[in-house]
């Protein structure tokens, strides 16, 4: 795994660290997302002098080169996800279980031509992502697993 990840990491002209390679790992075995603080306890029996600035500041040059994906969680708080589909594509994320899943098809681009036509500008990019409740955690928890999460407005927003 440690090559894969430090292959990657060098195809995007970055340095493959020790520490770098380790947060991909962590990631990646994690399955979900995570917040930087978790992965800092998860890593410090690993590396004794590594400290909390240093998983951020790699948190943030993995996901500014794509390697990883922000989940912006509707408590504010950031949160990782090692996304391996380097496609275009936008994620649903369970916010009980913490499980991303990869939406493959994104059917915004008529959206985008109609920005261009309307304000004369360009679109360079776009992010979405659906915030909910899985099928798993809807089935086990039923409306209760809805009413947990204070996002769970029928509304849609998160505000």
């Amino acid at each position: 795994m440690d090559d894969v990840h430090a292959a990657t990491l060098k195809a995007l002209q970055m340095k493959a660290t020790p520490k770098r390679v380790a947060i991909l790992e962590a990631l990646q075995d994690e399955q979900r997302y995570a917040s930087p603080e978790e992965l800092w306890q998860r890593l410090r029996p690993r590396f004794i002098r590594i400290g909390l600035p240093t998983v951020y500041r790699n948190l943030e040059d993995l996901a500014a080169s794509g390697v990883i994906s922000k989940v912006i969680h509707p408590n504010r708080q950031l949160y990782y996800y090692f996304c391996p589909n380097r496609d275009h594509h936008h994620h649903f994320v369970c916010l009980s279980c913490r499980k991303v899943e990869d939406l493959p098809s994104c059917t915004l681009e008529p959206m985008e031509r109609e920005i261009t036509a309307r304000t004369g500008g360009k679109v360079l990019s776009h992010i979405v992502q659906f915030n909910g409740l899985c099928g798993k955690c809807m089935s086990e928890k039923g409306d209760a697993a809805f009413e947990e999460h204070p996002s769970g407005n029928a509304g849609g927003r998160a505000d």
